[in-house]
């Protein structure tokens, strides 16, 4: 029973994180990745470093849904939050809004989320299953 909750965990956590992070990826695929590239070019960056948005906000939580190279994948989206947040809000860190929460809370909970999921892998509720190398 404990192992299945420890599993029902895992997979809670991929379908949130997935579904949530798709939802940042999909008005890119839809609309282009503008604002991306203009906020690489500001910082001095080759634009094209902007299409790696994809793989964090559209394949990495794919990956995460499906249940395959979910280590892979929350680490996909840990990455890209510590990139959306050196290049979009690096000013806004030590920040504190009116409500007294961290400015940041939610690029914070997607950073965690994916750092953990990386850690702990998909679990046997997903495609690569229990033991499964694609976990």
């Amino acid at each position: 029973m404990l192992q299945t909750a420890d599993d029902l965990g895992k997979l809670l956590l991929r379908v949130f994180v997935g579904v949530l992070m798709l939802m940042h990826g999909i008005p890119k695929v839809i609309g282009g990745i503008g604002f991306v590239k203009g906020l690489v070019a500001s910082h001095g960056l080759p634009t094209f470093l902007a299409y790696f948005v994809y793989v964090g906000e559209v394949a990495a939580p794919i990956l995460l849904l499906v249940g395959i190279y979910s280590r892979l994948g929350g680490l996909l989206v840990a990455i890209n939050m510590v990139v959306a947040i050196a290049l979009a809000h690096s000013s806004q860190i030590f920040s504190v809004a009116k409500n007294g929460a961290w400015t940041l809370e939610l690029q914070g909970l997607y950073l965690c989320g994916g750092l953990v999921i990386a850690l702990i892998g998909a679990g046997r509720f997903s495609a690569g299953g229990k033991g499964g190398t694609l976990n």
